[in-house]
C-alpha cells in the first residue's frame, strides 16, 4: 500500500484552468493506457491521451469503423472528421455493446445512447462540448510517459438530454419484466431516475464500466452562465422512441415506448351487484316472494274459512249431517266409502303398502326365527366386502382430492408438468424483529436514509448464520443409499446438471453480499465531491435494492449485487412489508430455498421430502431458541399436507368420543324401564351396540368394496360417512325398536311372528328413506369433483348396506335380545334371572305421551299453525336473500388446525409479501415460431405486432386491479432476437480452426470470434432460428452477454426430435392474492386474456386451428372448482332431490301430493341451511357441498317418515292425522335423528381442525336444528293444511274388515244362542240370517228364523 501511495504522489496531477475550446479541434485523441486511479473494474479502464489538435479526416478502414460505431456523425468518406482513432472506436464499440445488449430492443434508445458517447469521444468539435478537468502522467502502452485525461466535463443541452432519456426510460428487460434504466441509474433505480442521474451514473467511474470520470452538465437553451469560454453545449436532435432510426430500424414497441402504443379502450368495469329500484335486487325479489307467499297463504285461509262456514250453515239447515249413519242407523265417525269412489291411485297405494308389508313381515319372521344363522351369514358377507381394505388407497394429495383428472386445470397442470417439470418446491421463512428501533443513516452517496430495526447488520449476520446452517443439512437417504444434502434436490437454474451448494437458488438479503461475512463487515473511506466518509454494508445494500442486476456497485467497496449462484435477487424476494419501494424501511426479511419438484413416488421426491423434514426441524429448534432476535413464520412445501394429516390424526379421538356419546345415548334411550328390578333386563345396551356395529360394518363393507374396484378413499370419507350412516341408521333403529315396544303380542302369536309383523309395519318407511338417500348419493356421484364424487359413492353404498344389515343382522340381534328379555335374564350377566316377568303391554316410553298430550295439540292449534306458516315463509324468503350473498371459496388457512404454524405463516405472507405468485402463459403445439410473422406475433420489441402475446399481457398490467397481473411476462423470443442481434457480442462464430464456423460464446476473446451469427437484420431466418436457439437456451448470462437464456429460459422452450417447438411458456407475476375469491377471479381473468391471445395467434398463417395458449399457476387446480361450483352444486343437490320425490311417490302408490310436500320441505331445509351459512360466516365450497348433499340425506329422515305416517293415517281430519303422525312417528324421529346427532355434533366443537369446527360442527348443527324445525314443526302444520286426503282404499278396507268382524261377532252370538236353546223335539228357535250390506260387509238380516236344515249344517260345522 505504501508503494502505491508513493507512486501516486509522484504522478503529475494538473487541473486545467485555461483550456481552449474551438470548433474543429479535439481535446483528447488516441488511447494512452490504463487509468491508475481505478482498480477491480468490470472492463479495462483505458483512458485517452490529452491532445489539443485539429480533428482528422478519416478514410478507409478508419472511416468504415467510424460509420459502423457512430453513423449519426457520418458525413461521407472524405468529408468526415473525427477526434477518435480506430483503437478508440473499437473500445467505444465494445463498451457500447454492453449497454446495447439491453437497449437494442428499442432502436431509437440505442441510437441516442451511442449518439451521446460518440459526441464525447469522436465529435470533430470535441473541444467545444468537452472541458478536461484532470490529466495525469501515465505510462502509455508504448512504455512512454504521456498525459492522459482521467476526468472531464461534458456539456449537453437539456433538450437533447431529456429526449434521449425519455426514449430509454421505459425500455424493458424481458427476462425480469423490469426496466433497463434501473441497471443504468445506479442508486436511484427506475422509479427515481432522471436525465441528470442517468448521465451521472454513466460518468461515474466507480460503477466499474466507465474508464474515467465524466461530469455531465445539462444546460438550458440560451443559458451561458458558468460556461467556460468557447464551450457550446451539444444540442443535437435525439430521436423519440416512436421514431425510426436513420438506418431504417423501426420505432420502439409499445412495451418499451408509451408513445408507440395504440389507443386501447379502457376495459369494462366488473359487473356491479344486481339492483332493483336502487336497492339490492335480491332483497327486493325476496321481499316480493315473502309478500306473494304470505298473500297466497292468507287467501287460502280466507277461502278455507269461507268454505267451512258455508258447510256449517248447510249442516245447521240439515243439508248435511255431522255424523254418517250406516245401514243399521249406527253412528260412524268416518266417511262411508263406496267401492266406486276408490280411485286407481288409492288402490295402487294400498296394494304397494300391502305388498311391502306382507313381504317384510315374512322376511322379518324368517330373520327372527334363525338369528344365529343370519348373524353368521351377515358377518361372512361383511368380511368378504371388508377384505378389500387391504388394498385401500387413501388420497391425501390436495390436487387429487379436489381437482378432477379430466378438468381443464388438471389437464393444463399435466401438460405443464410433463413439458416443463413441476413448479419448484418452496421452503420459506419470513422474519420480523418487532420492537427494535430503526436508525437514520447519513450516507455519503445517498443522503439521509431510514433503516428499519430489522435491516441491521447484526440481524443480517444472524440470518446468514441460520441460512448457512440450513444449507449445511445432511441426512442419510435410503433411496440414494448415501448421505444426501441440498445440492441433490435444489433448484439450480444456472447449473442444473451438476450443481453444487453454491449453485442452489437461495434468495435472501445476505445474497446481496454473496453470503460472505467478510463482505458484510467490509468498509472503506470514500471521497465524493470533496467530502470523505466511510461507506459500508448500508451503502452497498441501498445501491443493490435499486439496481439488483449490477455486477459492481458505485461505492469504493466495489462489490457485486448478484447472488452467489449467479442470478439477481430482486428486493421483493428479499424483504417485505415496505411502502413505495422504500426497501430499507422494510418490516420483514425473507429467506427462500427453492427445490426441484418431482413426481410423487420417485426417488428424488422422497429425498426432497426428507430434506424438508430436516429443514423444519432446524427451523423449529431455532424458533425455540430464546437467544434468537427474530420473530418469524415458516413453511415447507410439505407443510400443508403434513398439517392436514396431523390434525386429522389428532382429531380422531374427538370423532371416537362423538361416536361413544351417540352409542351411550342409543343404549340408554332404547331401554324400557318398567321397574328398578328389571333395569338390567330391559336396557338395550347390546341392541345399541349392535346398531353401532351395523353402521360400522356397513361403512367397512362400502370402503372394502370400493377398494376392491380401485376407487380411492379420503380422510373426508373417514370422517363424514360414518357420521351420516349413523344418523340414518340410528333413526331406523329407533323407529323399529320403539314400534316393537309400543306393540302388544297377540294371543297365540310367537315372538318371531310379532317381530316380523312389527317389521312389516315400519320397514316400508325405512326402505323409503334408505332408498331415497342411497339413490340421492349415487346421483351425487355424477359430480366432477373427486372428493364429492368418492364421498357420494361411499355414502350411497354404505346407506344401502346399512339398510340391508338392519333388515338382517339387526332383526336377528333384536330377536335374541327379546328372547333374553322374555326370559328375564340380565343383559350383561345372562346367567342371572330377574322376576317379575316382562309385562305383555305396550310401552309408550317418555316422548310419545308427551308429544301426544302436549306438543301436538299446541303445535296444531289453529293460531299456532298460522304463526308457524308465517314464520317459515319469512325464514324461506330471508334465507333465499342470504343464499345469494354466500361467500364462495375456501381460504387455505381454514384447512389448518388451530395453533398450526402455517396459520402464522399465512398471516405473515399476506401482510409482508409484496408480489403475487408467478403465472405462466403456455403455448401448445401448432404455432410456427420460426417465421417472421410467428416471432412478431409473440415478441414485444421493435417490429413486433402491437397486439402480440407479450404485448397483450403488458396491456393487462396497466390495469392490475382488474387483470390481477402486476409484472409483464418475460419473453424468450425477445431476448433470443436481441441475443442474435449483430449489435451485441452474444452470438458469434469462431473464425479460427479447429472450430471455425461453430458457435462462439461471448466469454471467448474477440480476435478468434470475429464473425456474427446473423447479418444486420431484424429477424433470423428459419435456418438461423433453428440452429442458434439451442445455443441461446444454454448460454449462461454474464456482463458481456446479459441476454443468455440459461436459467431464465432453458426450461421455457420444449422441442421435439425434429426441432419443432411443441411447448413454450412466458412468465408474468400476479398481484398479491390473499383469499380464494381473488385467486378465483385471477384465474378467470387470466383465462380470458389467454383466450384472447389464442384467437389472435390463430390468425397467423400456418397456425393450427386447435393451437391454444393457456394460463398456468400452481394454485389453479385448487381454485378452478369455484368457477363452476355454484351451478354444479345446484345440479348435484337437484339430482339428490329428485329421488326423494320419485321414491316417495312410488312407495306411497303414486301419491304426488305427498311427494311434492316432502320435496318442498327438504328444499326449504337446504335453502335455509345456505342462508344460515351466510349469517354464520360459513363459506360455500366443496366441503360445504358435501355437507349439503348430506343435508338432503338427513332431511329425508326428518321428513319422509312423517310424510308416510300422515299419508297412511285414517283419522277423520288432516289436523288429527298430523297430530297422530307427530306423536307416533315424530317422537321416534326426534329420538332417533335429532337426539342421536346433537350430542355427537356438540363434541366436534372441541376439534382442533378449523375445517371440522366450521364444516362439521357448525354446518351439521345447522342442518340438524333446521331438520328438527322443519320436520317436527313446519311439516306437521303444512300437512294439516295441504296434506293429501285419506286413502279411500284404506278406508274401504277398514270398513270391510270392520264389517267382517261384526259378521263374525254376530255369527258367534247366533251359534251360542242356537247351542243354548237347542231342542231335539221341535223347530229351531228363530235366529237372524246374515245378509250383505252395500259396502260388502256382512250384517244380520231381519229374517225371523232358519229352516232345520240350516241348523243342522251349523251344528255339523261346530
Amino acid at each position: 500500500m505504501f508503494h502505491v501511495s508513493a507512486l501516486i504522489a509522484l504522478l503529475t496531477c494538473v487541473v486545467l484552468s485555461e483550456a481552449q475550446h474551438e470548433a474543429g479541434y479535439c481535446t483528447f485523441y488516441e488511447e494512452c493506457g490504463y487509468n491508475p486511479l481505478l482498480e477491480d473494474t468490470l472492463i479495462d479502464p483505458i483512458v485517452p491521451c490529452y491532445n489539443y489538435t485539429p480533428a482528422l479526416a478519416i478514410t478507409g478502414a478508419h472511416y468504415r469503423q467510424f460509420k459502423q460505431v457512430c453513423p449519426m456523425l457520418d458525413r461521407g468518406e472524405g468529408n468526415t472528421f473525427a477526434c477518435c482513432s480506430i483503437r478508440q472506436l473499437k473500445s467505444l464499440d465494445k463498451s457500447l455493446k454492453l449497454s446495447k445488449a439491453v437497449l437494442l430492443r428499442c432502436p431509437s434508445c440505442a441510437e441516442n445512447f451511442a449518439h451521446l458517447h460518440c459526441i464525447n469521444t469522436c465529435s470533430p468539435n470535441q473541444s467545444q462540448t468537452v472541458n478536461v478537468t484532470k490529466i495525469m502522467n501515465i505510462t502509455a502502452f508504448d512504455n512512454s510517459t504521456k498525459e492522459a485525461v482521467v476526468a472531464y466535463q461534458a456539456f449537453l443541452s437539456t433538450s437533447f438530454a431529456d429526449a434521449a432519456f425519455q426514449s430509454c426510460k421505459n425500455v424493458r428487460i424481458p427476462a425480469t419484466g423490469g426496466y433497463a434504466i434501473a441497471t443504468m441509474c445506479g442508486r436511484y433505480g427506475a422509479k427515481l431516475c432522471t436525465p441528470q442521474r442517468w448521465y451521472d451514473f454513466q460518468g461515474d467511474s466507480s460503477n466499474g464500466l466507465a474508464p474515467l470520470d465524466i461530469d455531465f452538465n445539462l444546460v438550458e437553451e440560451g443559458d451561458t452562465d458558468g460556461l467556460p469560454e468557447g464551450v457550446v453545449p451539444y444540442g443535437g436532435r435525439a430521436l423519440r422512441c416512436n421514431e425510426k432510426t436513420p438506418s431504417g430500424r423501426g420505432a420502439c414497441s409499445c412495451q418499451d415506448c408509451k408513445e408507440s402504443c395504440p389507443k386501447i379502450p379502457q376495459p369494462a368495469p366488473p359487473p356491479g351487484p344486481f339492483r332493483l329500484l336502487g336497492a339490492d335486487g335480491f332483497l327486493i325479489v325476496s321481499i316480493i316472494l315473502l309478500c306473494v307467499l304470505t298473500l297466497a297463504f292468507v287467501s287460502y285461509l280466507s277461502i278455507t274459512y269461507a268454505v267451512r262456514s258455508q258447510r256449517r250453515r248447510d249442516e245447521e239447515k240439515g243439508k248435511r249431517t255431522v255424523k254418517g249413519k250406516d245401514q243399521n242407523s249406527n253412528d260412524v265417525t268416518q266417511q262411508v266409502v263406496d267401492p266406486s269412489e276408490v280411485t286407481c291411485a288409492d288402490r295402487n297405494s294400498l296394494a304397494a303398502q300391502a305388498f311391502l308389508k306382507s313381504r317384510f313381515q315374512i322376511w322379518g319372521t324368517v330373520m327372527a326365527t334363525y338369528p344365529l344363522t343370519v348373524l353368521l351369514l351377515s358377518a361372512v358377507v361383511v368380511a368378504v366386502f371388508s377384505a378389500g381394505l387391504k388394498s385401500i388407497e387413501l388420497t391425501t394429495d390436495p390436487v387429487e382430492l379436489w381437482s378432477a383428472p379430466n378438468s381443464r386445470a388438471r389437464q393444463e397442470k399435466e401438460f405443464h408438468d410433463t413439458h416443463f417439470d413441476p413448479f419448484f418446491r418452496t421452503n420459506q421463512l419470513i422474519l420480523t424483529a418487532p420492537g427494535r428501533k430503526g436508525q437514520v443513516y447519513d450516507s455519503l452517496l445517498f443522503g439521509l436514509q431510514n433503516f428499519s430495526g430489522i435491516v441491521s447488520k447484526d440481524l443480517i449476520i444472524e440470518l446468514l448464520e441460520l441460512q448457512k446452517q440450513i444449507q449445511a443439512i445432511e441426512f442419510w437417504s435410503e433411496d440414494l443409499s448415501r448421505m444426501a444434502s441440498l445440492k441433490d434436490v435444489c433448484f439450480a437454474p444456472l447449473n442444473p446438471s451438476n450443481s453444487s451448494l453454491v449453485d442452489c437458488a437461495v434468495n435472501s438479503l445476505p445474497q446481496y453480499f454473496q453470503n460472505s461475512l467478510k463482505n458484510i463487515n467490509d468498509k472503506v473511506n470514500m471521497t465524493e465531491l470533496g467530502v470523505t466518509k466511510e461507506v459500508d454494508w448500508r451503502d452497498h445494500l441501498i445501491y443493490c435494492f435499486n439496481s439488483p442486476l449490477s455486477f459492481k456497485d458505485i461505492t469504493d467497496l466495489g462489490m457485486s449485487c448478484m447472488a452467489d449462484y449467479g442470478a439477481p435477487v430482486f428486493p421483493f424476494l428479499a424483504v417485505g412489508g415496505y411502502e413505495n419501494e422504500d426497501y430499507t424501511n422494510a418490516e420483514a426479511l425473507i429467506l427462500t430455498f427453492s427445490l426441484n419438484n418431482y413426481p410423487r413416488g420417485s426417488t428424488k421426491f422422497k429425498v426432497a421430502m426428507q430434506w424438508e423434514r430436516e429443514f423444519l426441524k432446524i427451523v423449529q429448534d431455532y424458533q425455540r431458541n430464546r437467544s434468537s432476535n427474530f420473530t418469524f413464520a415458516y413453511m415447507a412445501e410439505r407443510s400443508l399436507e403434513d398439517e392436514i394429516n396431523r390434525t386429522t390424526a389428532e382429531d380422531i379421538p374427538i370423532f371416537m368420543i362423538s361416536y361413544a356419546v351417540i352409542f351411550v345415548y342409543i343404549a340408554v334411550a332404547l331401554g324400557e324401564y318398567s321397574s328398578w328390578r328389571r333395569i338390567l333386563v330391559d336396557s338395550k345396551f347390546l341392541v345399541g351396540l349392535g346398531g353401532i356395529l351395523v353402521v360400522g360394518c356397513s361403512v367397512l363393507a362400502s370402503m372394502g368394496f370400493y377398494s376392491w374396484i380401485g376407487v380411492p378413499s379420503s380422510l373426508v370419507i373417514l370422517q363424514v360417512v360414518p357420521f351420516l350412516v349413523l344418523a340414518v341408521g340410528a333413526d331406523n333403529i329407533f323407529i323399529f325398536v320403539l314400534e316393537y315396544q309400543r306393540d302388544v303380542r297377540r294371543p297365540g302369536e310367537k315372538r318371531e311372528e310379532q317381530i316380523g309383523r312389527v317389521l312389516g309395519n315400519v320397514a316400508p318407511s325405512m326402505l323409503l328413506c334408505s332408498l331415497s338417500e342411497s339413490v340421492c348419493f349415487f346421483l351425487g356421484a355424477l359430480s366432477t369433483m373427486p372428493a364429492v364424487k368418492t364421498f357420494a359413492l361411499y355414502a350411497a353404498l354404505a346407506v344401502l348396506m346399512d339398510f340391508v344389515l338392519q333388515m338382517t343382522a339387526f332383526v336377528a340381534l333384536l330377536s335374541l335380545d327379546v328372547r333374553r328379555q322374555d326370559g328375564g335374564r340380565c343383559e350383561l350377566l345372562c346367567c342371572i334371572t330377574v322376576t317379575p316377568q316382562h309385562p305383555n303391554k305396550p310401552n309408550d316410553g317418555f316422548l310419545l305421551p308427551l308429544m301426544r298430550k302436549y306438543y301436538a295439540p299446541v303445535l296444531l292449534n289453529r293460531y299456532t299453525r298460522v304463526i308457524v306458516m308465517l314464520v317459515f315463509i319469512f325464514m324461506l324468503s330471508g334465507s333465499l336473500f342470504l343464499m345469494f350473498h354466500v361467500t364462495v371459496g375456501l381460504d387455505q388457512e381454514l384447512a389448518m388446525p388451530q395453533g398450526s404454524y402455517m396459520l402464522e405463516y399465512f398471516q405473515y405472507l399476506y401482510k409482508y409479501f409484496e408480489v403475487g405468485v408467478p403465472i405462466y402463459f403456455v403455448t401448445k403445439r401448432g404455432f410456427n415460431f420460426t417465421t417472421k410473422e410467428g416471432m412478431n406475433a409473440v415478441c414485444s420489441s421493435v417490429g413486433c405486432d402491437q397486439f402480440s402475446l407479450t404485448q397483450k399481457i403488458q396491456y393487462a398490467t396497466d390495469y392490475p386491479e382488474r387483470s390481477y397481473i402486476s409484472i409483464p411476462a418475460n419473453s424468450w423470443v425477445d431476448d433470443f432476437i436481441d441475443w442474435l442481434n449483430p449489435g451485441s457480442d452474444c452470438c458469434r462464430l469462431y473464425t479460427k480452426y479447429p472450430d471455425i464456423g461453430k458457435f462462439c460464446p461471448a466469454s471467448e476473446e474477440a480476435d478468434i470470434c470475429k464473425a456474427k451469427c446473423m447479418p444486420l437484420s431484424l429477424r433470423p431466418s428459419v435456418r438461423q432460428f433453428n440452429r442458434f436457439l439451442p445455443h441461446f437456451l444454454g448460454n449462461r448470462p454474464d456482463l458481456k452477454c446479459p441476454k443468455g437464456g440459461l436459467g431464465a429460459y432453458d426450461k421455457a422452450v420444449v422441442m421435439d426430435e425434429s426441432g419443432e417447438i411443441i411447448a413454450s411458456r412466458f412468465m408474468a407475476y400476479h398481484t398479491p392474492l390473499t383469499n380464494s375469491q381473488e385467486f378465483t377471479n385471477a384465474l378467470l381473468k387470466a383465462r380470458e386474456l389467454a383466450h384472447n391471445i389464442t384467437l389472435g395467434m390463430r390468425q397467423i398463417p400456418g397456425t393450427s386451428p386447435d393451437f391454444e395458449v393457456f394460463p398456468y399457476t400452481v394454485t389453479n387446480v385448487f381454485y378452478e372448482q369455484y368457477l363452476s361450483i355454484v351451478p354444479e352444486g345446484l345440479f348435484g343437490v337437484s339430482l339428490c332431490l329428485l329421488p326423494t320425490f320419485l321414491v316417495c311417490c312410488l312407495l306411497l302408490g303414486l301419491d304426488l301430493r305427498s311427494g311434492l310436500l316432502n320435496l318442498l320441505t327438504i328444499i326449504m331445509i337446504v335453502v335455509d341451511t345456505v342462508g344460515v351459512m351466510t349469517l354464520w360466516g360459513i363459506h360455500y365450497n366443496a366441503v360445504a357441498l358435501i355437507n349439503l348433499v348430506t343435508a338432503v340425506g338427513i332431511s329425508v329422515e326428518f321428513v319422509s317418515h312423517m310424510t308416510r305416517s300422515f299419508a297412511l293415517s285414517t283419522k277423520a281430519t288432516r289436523v288429527e292425522r298430523a297430530a297422530e303422525a307427530t306423536a307416533n312417528m315424530g317422537s321416534a324421529v326426534f329420538a332417533g335423528v335429532a337426539m342421536t346427532n346433537l350430542p355427537g355434533i356438540l363434541v366436534l366443537a372441541f376439534a382442533k381442525a378449523q375445517l371440522i369446527q366450521i364444516f362439521f360442527f357448525r354446518l351439521n348443527l345447522v342442518i340438524t336444528l333446521l331438520g328438527v324445525a322443519h320436520g317436527l314443526v313446519f311439516l306437521p302444520v303444512l300437512l294439516s293444511y295441504f296434506g293429501p286426503g285419506v286413502n279411500k282404499a284404506v278406508l274401504l278396507q277398514l270398513q270391510q274388515e270392520k264389517g267382517a268382524a261384526l259378521q263374525e261377532l254376530e255369527r258367534r252370538k247366533y251359534l251360542k244362542h242356537v247351542y243354548d236353546n237347542l231342542s231335539y223335539e221341535g223347530d229351531a228357535p228363530p235366529g237372524p240370517a246374515l245378509t250383505r250390506t252395500s259396502t260388502g260387509a256382512a250384517a244380520p238380516s231381519k229374517a225371523t228364523g232358519n229352516p232345520p236344515e240350516a241348523t243342522k249344517e251349523v251344528l255339523e260345522r261346530l
